[in-house]
C-alpha cells in the first residue's frame, strides 16, 4: 500500500503533470476501443476491466520480466563481470537502502550487449549496465549506480511500466477480443453481413492497434521527457551517498 501511495505521489509532481494527463487521455481511449466509442455499456466494463488487470500486471514481476526483454537486459554470466561488478553495486544498494529505505527489496543489477557506455533503472528492481561501461573505473561504476537507483528512490521508472508494458498488455487483449468477435461475426453473421463488411471490420482493427502502438510510444516520449527533468533529482541522491565527485567525472566523459 505504501508503495502505491508513494507511485501517485511522483505522479502528480510537477515535473509528471504531462504523463499524467496522456494517463488519463489513455484509459478514456482504451474504454472507448472496447465500447465501440463509449456506445456499448457491458464494452465500458469491460475496457476498464481490462486495462486494471493490465496495470496490476505491468507492476508485476511479469511485467519487469517483459520490460528486460525489450530493453535487452540480461542476467550477468560471466564469472570476471560478476566478480567484478557484484562487490561494487551490493556496496552501493546498502548506502542507497540507508538513505531512502523506501528503494525496493531485490533490487537486481544486469547488463546488456550494447557497447556504448550507458546505464538505465528500468521498472521497479532492474538496474542495466551495458557492455561499454566496463571500461569505466570502478569508482566512475559506483557512481553511476547510485545515480541510477536514485531513479528507483523517486519512482521515475515504475511510469514506464505503467505506459509501455499496460498498453502493452492492453493491445494484445483488445486483438483477441477482436479476434473472438470477428471469428463470431464470420460464423453467425456471414450471410446477413457479408464478407467485405467482415474484411472492413478486420481492417480497421488493425488501423486501431496500430494507432494504439503509436500513442503508447507518444507517452513514453513524454515519461522520457519527465525523466530528463528528474536527472537532477538523481544526480542529488548520488551525491548524497558520497559518489558525487566520482558521478562529475562520469558526466564530463560525455561532454
Amino acid at each position: 500500500m505504501t508503495y502505491f501511495i508513494d507511485f501517485f505521489k511522483n505522479l502528480t509532481k510537477k515535473s509528471n503533470i504531462g504523463v499524467l494527463i496522456y494517463l488519463i487521455l489513455n484509459t478514456l481511449i482504451i474504454v472507448a476501443l472496447f465500447s465501440d466509442g463509449f456506445n456499448e455499456p457491458e464494452g465500458i466494463l469491460i475496457g476498464i476491466v481490462v486495462y486494471a488487470i493490465s496495470l496490476l500486471i505491468a507492476l508485476s514481476p511479469i511485467g519487469e520480466w517483459v520490460l528486460r526483454l525489450q530493453t535487452g537486459c540480461k542476467k550477468i554470466k560471466r564469472k570476471e563481470f560478476v566478480n567484478r561488478l557484484e562487490p561494487l553495486f551490493n556496496e552501493v544498494y546498502a548506502k542507497a537502502k540507508k538513505l531512502n529505505p523506501s528503494i525496493p527489496d531485490g533490487v537486481q543489477l544486469f547488463m546488456s550487449n550494447d557497447q556504448e557506455p550507458n546505464a538505465f533503472a528500468t521498472g521497479r528492481k532492474t538496474i542495466c549496465l551495458t557492455k561499454g561501461f566496463l571500461n569505466y573505473p570502478d569508482d566512475q561504476i559506483k557512481a553511476t549506480f547510485a545515480h541510477e537507483l536514485g531513479h528507483l528512490a523517486h519512482k521515475d521508472t515504475d511510469l514506464i511500466l505503467f505506459i509501455t508494458i499496460g498498453n502493452f498488455i492492453v493491445t494484445a487483449m483488445f486483438v483477441l477480443y477482436r479476434i473472438v468477435i470477428n471469428v463470431l461475426g464470420i460464423i453467425f453473421g456471414l450471410v446477413s453481413r457479408g464478407i467485405g463488411s467482415i474484411i472492413y471490420n478486420i481492417f480497421i482493427d488493425f488501423v486501431l492497434v496500430a494507432m494504439m502502438w503509436i500513442w503508447t510510444k507518444i507517452g513514453t516520449l513524454l515519461v522520457m521527457h519527465s525523466s530528463r527533468q528528474n536527472e537532477y533529482l538523481a544526480d542529488e541522491f548520488a551525491f548524497n551517498c558520497g559518489y558525487g565527485d566520482s558521478l562529475a567525472a562520469v558526466l564530463d566523459t560525455f561532454g
